[in-house]
């Protein structure tokens, strides 16, 4: 195949060495950056018929408005919530992400941290340091995992594989969907709030979306209560950050083990000095095998479309 025989498509945004080489490789690749100028794009992109874009970039309806060539969105991760679906869907614009190939390790960081905020390990690591233990200081006491009752908010994918690892620590595994799973073998609990009143710890595990936007709020923290932790692997904005930064500061909640913020890479400086929070730069899919196999995918989705084929994993 010829350069000119090449469909032409936009990496916009940073996006991940194999991927990039692999792209390279199939297609014409115009690289625009996320914060471009959209309305100085050369005809060459303009003609673009492919986007791919990482899931924290996304695809507003300002790029897809810049591209008038463009039919297919291809997102490296499994999160669209910073996709415009329904201006997508208006322009006859499919969408694909990732699903599937992230969820274990995903669910392996989700239990991760919740050990890692139930037994203090972060704050023991930094104490120990710090030469705090060495000099007398005795590390608090922690609560323990093993028997205590787990709530999942959100039992799709990911959820199912957190309670599966989970299983046999629990002293019961709840959740909470917008309608129960009939082949779930949890306890379903149909209010959100009573589900956190009823958890000793809450693992946020829901898809993200204008619907699930501060999903968590100060009520639901409240009746999680003050023995009570939260992880969330998810995404920032399903949580009310403000109000998990009070209730954490007040001791409303014990703990909180978060892989994802708000307003990403920025983190609440409250957060930074609290020893009973757990803090990762979004690593869930950050593994080597795992960032290969949504790449693989990502891929197999855009030869799919341009060979005429049915798309693996669409979003619309």
């Amino acid at each position: 195949m010829t350069d000119t025989d090449r469909p032409a498509i936009v990496a916009f945004g940073p996006l991940y060495p194999y991927l990039d080489a692999e792209l390279e490789r199939r297609f014409t690749v115009h690289a625009v950056p996320a914060d471009a100028d959209l309305t100085a794009l050369s005809p060459a992109i303009r003609a673009a018929r492919a986007l791919v874009s990482f899931g924290s970039v996304g695809a507003p309806a300002a790029i897809m408005d810049a591209l008038p060539a463009l039919e297919l969105i291809g997102l490296f991760s499994v999160g669209y919530d910073k996709v415009d679906i329904d201006h997508a869907r208006a322009k006859g614009i499919r969408v694909t992400n990732t699903p599937d190939v992230l969820t274990d390790d995903v669910a392996d960081l989700a239990v991760g941290l919740l050990y890692a905020t139930v037994r203090n390990i972060a704050a023991n690591d930094r104490l120990v340091r710090a030469g705090a233990w060495a000099q007398g200081r005795k590390p608090a006491l922690s609560a323990r995992v093993t028997g205590s009752r787990i709530g999942i908010l959100g039992l799709g994918r990911i959820g199912r594989a957190i309670a599966w690892r989970l299983e046999r620590q629990a002293g019961e595994i709840l959740y909470h969907n917008r309608r129960e799973a009939a082949d779930a073998p949890y306890r379903y609990v149909a209010d959100a709030i009573d589900l956190a009143r009823q958890s000793d710890a809450l693992i946020v595990a829901t898809s993200g979306g204008p619907e699930a936007a501060r999903l968590v709020d100060a009520a639901m923290l409240d009746a999680l209560g003050p023995q009570g932790v939260i992880v969330n692997i998810s995404r920032g904005s399903v949580i009310d950050e403000d109000a998990l930064v009070a209730a954490l500061a007040e001791r409303r909640i014990a703990g909180a083990g978060l892989d994802v913020f708000a307003h990403e890479p920025h983190v609440p400086q409250a957060l930074l000095a609290m020893d009973h929070v757990v803090l990762q730069p979004h690593q869930g899919s950050a593994t080597v095998h795992r960032r290969q196999a949504m790449a693989d995918l990502v891929l197999a989705n855009l030869d799919a479309w341009f060979a005429g084929s049915p798309l693996l994993t669409p979003v619309v």
